[in-house]
């Protein structure tokens, strides 16, 4: 049997990601392939960043933490199609969350993943899940 978590433990570890992670954080779209961990260097080009609001997720709930203060919008540095995400602290040097960004169905998705330099680029749902329920 698997080790599972109450709900009560899933969303305590959510709500310490986001306090561990810090107010008005770093979140970076990047192209192509995300490297093996949040430790290792960022591969691709950086495509865009957006500065999070301070309080960017709300409440976890039944171990889900959803955006909050959205949509978030930033304008694309420059063209590429977008492969991946980092979330690092304000400060820009720690990541501590990488996954699949772009279309529809990935960790984090945009309103257009192939992008123009000078776009206009949103996020209007983004959320964490813990696992071992």
């Amino acid at each position: 049997m698997a080790i599972q978590f109450s709900a009560a433990v899933r969303n305590a570890q959510l709500n310490q990601l986001e306090a561990s992670v810090g107010a008005t954080p770093k979140l970076r779209f990047y192209s192509g392939a995300a490297p093996a961990n949040c430790a290792a260097a960022a591969s691709g080009t950086m495509i865009a960043e957006f500065v999070l609001p301070a309080d960017w997720e709300g409440d976890a709930t039944a171990g889900v933490k959803a955006m909050a203060g959205g949509p978030w919008t930033t304008t694309a540095a420059v063209p590429g199609t977008v492969g991946y995400f980092r979330l690092y602290d304000s400060a820009g040097t720690t990541c501590h969350v990488q996954g699949s960004a772009g279309a529809a169905g990935s960790d984090c998705p945009i309103n257009n993943p192939t992008v123009v330099a000078g776009q206009e680029l949103k996020i209007t749902a983004f959320s964490l899940t813990a696992g071992n329920a």
